[in-house]
């Protein structure tokens, strides 16, 4: 199987100013080199607002539109959370947009109660798996992170993929929790996520990183705006995975609402 190239994109957000963020994301997915999937922050067109009855789109929405065109233009894949309206129910939704226009979407499971996102959003209830040159990705929203039943390895993909919006004050928990989950469930890890104050002066240190499924870091970038490519080589996860296979000895179990 082919090795997957993926572009983590680590940037400052203009609080709830959509077309202030679709600008400067056009210009950074623009700068991107030759890749198969860019990665966007969580809520990356608004930052992490409340304030869904003012900023939430429709499914057919301008930014969803902007992810059409920017994954035509560069031939890739493009990932990112919105703020998303549908029927009289708002959700914190990522978006999985091919180059074709087509996408698939994935609800946020675990809505994050110190900020009151439970008030505001409606969880999902089915995890995501893509699909891209014979890799399959599990795309995750920030919270979903402290959750590991929710991520667990069920001999069903090869990339755990986080957004987020995860603060300074709690990023030794991402720091740490990234690794746990590459070494648990012996894949590769990535997480994408924003620096910069938001407008609830919450501070984001960034931290994205890639990490491997020894839990070892490939890539990690803290306070700066970044465009980074890596490539995953699906000859060294098949190792490891031959090599060590601790998933034999897994409990079996299954998650109800």
């Amino acid at each position: 199987m082919q090795d997957l190239r993926i572009t983590l994109i680590q940037s400052d957000l203009a609080w709830e100013d959509p077309a202030r963020n679709l600008s400067l994301f056009g210009k950074l997915v623009q700068s991107a080199g030759e890749t198969d999937i860019i990665v966007l922050p969580e809520m990356f067109s608004t930052g992490f607002s409340m304030n869904a009855a003012d900023l939430a789109e429709a499914p057919d929405g301008s930014t969803v539109q902007w992810m059409h065109e920017m994954a035509e233009k560069k031939q890739c894949c493009v990932v990112g959370s919105v703020i998303m309206e549908e029927g009289d129910q708002y959700f914190n939704r990522l978006v999985w947009m091919f180059p074709d226009g087509h996408y698939e979407k994935y609800d946020k499971r675990h809505l994050f109660s110190l900020a009151g996102e439970e008030n505001t959003y409606t969880p999902g209830h089915e995890r995501l798996l893509v699909e891209v040159n014979g890799w399959t990705i599990c795309p995750l929203i920030c919270y979903d992170l402290r959750f590991p039943v929710w991520s667990r390895f069920k001999n069903d993909y090869d990339v755990l993929l986080y957004v987020a919006n995860w603060p300074e004050k709690r990023v030794h928990a991402w720091r740490q929790l990234l690794m746990a989950r590459a070494i648990e469930n012996q894949c590769y890890v990535l997480g994408v996520n924003r620096i910069g104050v938001d407008g609830n002066t919450v501070y984001h240190s960034g931290n994205s990183a890639v990490i491997d499924p020894m839990g070892e870091r490939i890539w990690e970038l803290e306070h700066e705006r970044a465009v980074f490519t890596t490539t995953l080589k699906y000859g060294y996860l098949e190792e490891i995975r031959t090599r060590l296979p601790f998933q034999n000895d897994r409990d079996m179990f299954s998650v109800n609402d």
